[in-house]
């Protein structure tokens, strides 16, 4: 009996040219409609007069000649900048000695890691809140600073203490996220460096500085540039802690408190509140440079 001859095999047709724009159109999409079109419409707005009722007109560099005269545009770019002076540092350095405290192996540490994220994934609105009703001059800190006789003091009621103390909101809601990033890169040291710095006499300072920040340095660069554009977009601490009205006088308004309160309502300035907003783009965008150009002087 004669077995059947096998079938011939089947060609391979040939991809289509088109065939990966194909998958990633569904991508593009959305990245089109939600991010490329929003930034040009913002882009053209930013040189008209339009209102949120009224079709703008082509007005040129009128909308930037009066931020330069605009004291809250002054007054929300130095808010801005302060919060990247405080809080960026701040969450380059904490959550790198959080990461290597939690890096132990002892008894308990996963409930503190856990712990520790917990602010991240809580949401802002809530974290804000709670902040406030501690913070407020009949709050849980005043409480304890009036039963220990030091008094009660105006958390939310003096501009720099309220800017100080949106500052530290975005600081602990922050050490969770960044600690996260330290961990990955701290296990990714070698620990025959910090062996060999050890046989050298080098104590736990000498080892910080000689092993561990030579080694993540590139993370660190990342966290500061992550940082420093969400601090200089700061809205939502702010924005809850101080109110609308940006806290006695406005005098704790950010940038972007100022697009939102400039730019909304029915008589809203959205070309004028454009043009607030390319501001704000191109100032991320040099903090991002230069974090980046300071990283490069570093390897040079």
């Amino acid at each position: 009996m004669t077995t059947p001859a096998p079938a011939p095999a089947r060609r391979i047709s040939r991809h289509l040219p088109l065939s990966p724009w194909l998958f990633a159109a569904p991508g593009l999409i959305v990245v089109g409609a939600f991010s490329l079109y929003p930034f040009l419409s913002t882009l053209i707005n930013a040189f008209t007069d339009r209102r949120t009722l009224v079709p703008g007109q082509f007005v040129g560099l009128a909308n930037f000649r009066e931020l330069l005269h605009d004291e809250m545009f002054w007054t929300g770019l130095r808010n801005s900048a302060l919060y990247v002076l405080v809080v960026v540092p701040a969450l380059v350095i904490l959550p790198l000695l959080l990461a290597m405290l939690v890096q132990r192996h002892i008894p308990g540490i996963t409930f503190f890691r856990s712990a520790f994220y917990t602010p991240v994934v809580a949401s802002i609105v809530v974290v804000g809140l709670i902040w406030v009703w501690m913070l407020d001059d009949r709050g849980l800190i005043n409480a304890v600073l009036e039963a220990v006789g030091i008094g009660k003091v105006g958390f939310l009621s003096d501009q720099w203490l309220l800017l100080g103390s949106a500052m530290a909101v975005t600081v602990w809601k922050g050490l969770g996220y960044y600690m996260i990033i330290y961990l990955a890169a701290l296990s990714n040291v070698p620990r025959e460096l910090h062996e060999a710095a050890s046989v050298d006499g080098a104590g736990i300072v000498r080892r910080f500085f000689t092993v561990t920040v030579p080694a993540i340095r590139s993370t660190m660069v990342l966290v500061a540039a992550l940082s420093s554009v969400s601090a200089f977009k700061v809205f939502s601490e702010v924005y809850l802690m101080a109110g609308p009205s940006g806290g006695p006088a406005g005098e704790d308004t950010t940038l972007v408190m100022l697009v939102q309160r400039v730019g909304t309502g029915l008589t809203g300035r959205v070309g004028y509140a454009s043009a607030i907003s390319v501001v704000i783009f191109v100032v991320t965008v040099g903090l991002m440079l230069l974090v980046l150009r300071a990283d490069r002087k570093e390897d040079a």
